[in-house]
């Protein structure tokens, strides 16, 4: 959904609820984790601390979505639950337009209470403008005591809009991986 104004909360959260019936804009899941060649394929990640405090702060804060505490990107519902099959709505502000998008929470890896590793992954819906996944980890490296954030996504153009804006998507996918490691950076502090 494109909009020459900000979203109304009621027509986000309308957005949300019929998010809810909507199928992934795609069939393989997982394909974040696998080079699956018909999608692009992007990481970034970044060392965001150091030690066992950190790595639990990070976990936290993926647990809260801060790694959409962006300004020009916003999730919603506030608070929303990170657990699978839960829907959320990415708000973009790009080009003086707004962009509404739905994802459902499709799995995690790792384990959030014990482990090494955490991480989650959506799937863009029907309602999305892209089709693909982005999957969120956070990794405490038991040698150097070092805490990394990764963003792993498997994209492809759905909408015409973002077919016939296809440069600058790809500069605004990464942008937002720039932007999102800067944003679970802040969260640590």
């Amino acid at each position: 959904m494109f909009a020459i104004s900000r979203p109304s909360d009621y027509v986000i959260q309308h957005f949300i609820t019929q998010s809810q019936q909507l199928a992934l804009s795609y069939d393989q899941i997982g394909v974040a984790r696998e080079k699956e060649p018909t999608f692009t394929h992007d990481e970034a990640s970044a060392v965001i601390g150091h030690g066992a405090n950190t790595f639990a702060a990070a976990k936290k804060a993926l647990d809260q979505w801060r790694q959409f505490d962006l300004g020009w990107v916003e999730l919603f519902p506030g608070g929303a639950s990170i657990e699978k099959d839960t829907n959320v709505a990415v708000l973009i502000r790009h080009l003086g337009l707004w962009s509404l998008h739905g994802c459902r929470v499709l799995y995690h890896t790792g384990n959030r209470e014990e482990g090494l590793l955490f991480g989650l992954a959506y799937g863009t819906l029907t309602n999305h403008a892209e089709c693909g996944e982005e999957l969120f980890e956070v990794f405490l490296n038991r040698e150097s005591g070092e805490v990394w954030y990764r963003i792993r996504a498997a994209s492809k153009p759905r909408a015409m809009l973002a077919r016939v804006g296809y440069p600058y998507t790809r500069w605004s996918q990464a942008r937002f991986r720039r932007d999102s490691i800067a944003a679970m950076k802040r969260a640590m502090g």
